[in-house]
């Protein structure tokens, strides 16, 4: 009995459609096939494919074997490559779960620049906001924009995500600009519906006290992109990550708020499992990603003149309020 090769006729039964075509490639009889099949399913005790007079399907039991099986081989054919002296060549399938946002536009452009570097690489991607549990669902690695908790998974921390609030200079010439977070109470606010309470903001003074206010949400979405679009249009103060602001702001779309008080930053990560191996194409897809990013991300630099300049007239024209005007 021979794991290896049972592992082997399985994904190339599952690349092929069928038995007989899995034979043929394999250039074995067609009763090998299924009692290499057969002898599989036995030892696992369960069913990996429901068969049907046309083809083969796989079971739920089936499509999670089947991922695995595909990362096993994929770490031997690198194996052998590394000890051939082929260690510039990196192959195999990487298998990533990205925050849609951020993943969309800031991490698209990279994971297109690593794959002209390295064209043996398959990427399967998830552009996903859920939390997604690695091990079970066979990711081999995640990015994730939090404040980690999960002991069970190893994290290699990419850059700072700050938030500002802003809201745009119509939403302002109609209500007014706030001069402190409690006067957020008399406005509007968007809310990110994945945090636990969307209208409230916690915020650290001048003084270095942290505290908390409220804002009164008219509208809630999970999507970071709808917010800051409904934000642009003038439906609201929004408290965000800079990297969905950043081009809004730098167009004056929108305009940053109370910039003597500081709100709570996250982390961006790359997180696997800690029981996992560490391929070779996964720590260096990893390595390539920590390297591209500073604690100075580039949609930050790219605002700082706004928000220098918006800091330095604060008290003037940009620090009134118009609260009769207020509808």
């Amino acid at each position: 009995m021979d794991k290896f090769i049972d592992m082997q006729t399985f994904v190339k039964v599952v690349e092929a459609g069928s038995i007989t075509l899995a034979a043929e490639r394999l250039g074995v009889g067609k009763s090998v096939v299924s009692r290499r099949l057969a002898e599989l399913e036995s030892r696992l005790g369960v069913q990996l494919f429901q068969r049907t007079t046309r083809r083969l399907n796989l079971t739920e039991s089936g499509r999670g074997f089947h991922e695995r099986c595909q990362r096993i081989l994929a770490d031997l054919d690198e194996a052998e490559l590394a000890v051939s002296q082929d260690h510039a060549s990196l192959r195999g399938k990487l298998r990533v779960a990205l925050p849609l946002s951020f993943g969309l536009h800031h991490l698209s452009p990279l994971i297109r620049e690593f794959s002209q570097l390295h064209p043996d690489i398959d990427f399967d991607l998830d552009f996903n906001d859920r939390q997604i549990d690695l091990m079970q669902e066979g990711f081999d690695l995640a990015i994730r924009i939090a404040k980690l908790a999960d002991s069970s998974l190893i994290a290699r921390r990419l850059t700072v995500i700050r938030h500002i609030a802003c809201a745009s200079p119509d939403y302002l010439a109609q209500h007014g600009t706030p001069k402190t977070p409690e006067e957020l109470g008399q406005h509007v606010g968007l809310g990110y519906s994945n945090t636990v309470n969307p209208g409230l903001w916690t915020y650290t003074n001048p003084s270095g006290e942290t505290k908390s206010t409220r804002i009164p949400i008219k509208l809630t979405s999970n999507n970071g992109d709808f917010l800051c679009q409904m934000a642009v249009a003038g439906h609201g103060i929004l408290l965000h990550p800079s990297f969905y602001l950043s081009e809004a702001i730098r167009q004056g779309e929108l305009v940053p708020l109370l910039h003597r008080y500081h709100w709570p930053e996250l982390n961006a990560y790359a997180v696997y499992p800690a029981t996992r191996h560490l391929s070779t194409r996964v720590r260096a897809f990893i390595d390539f990603l920590a390297g591209k990013f500073t604690d100075d991300p580039y949609w930050d630099r790219a605002i700082q003149p706004v928000l220098t300049a918006s800091s330095s007239t604060k008290g003037n024209k940009s620090g009134q309020t118009k609260r009769g005007q207020k509808s």
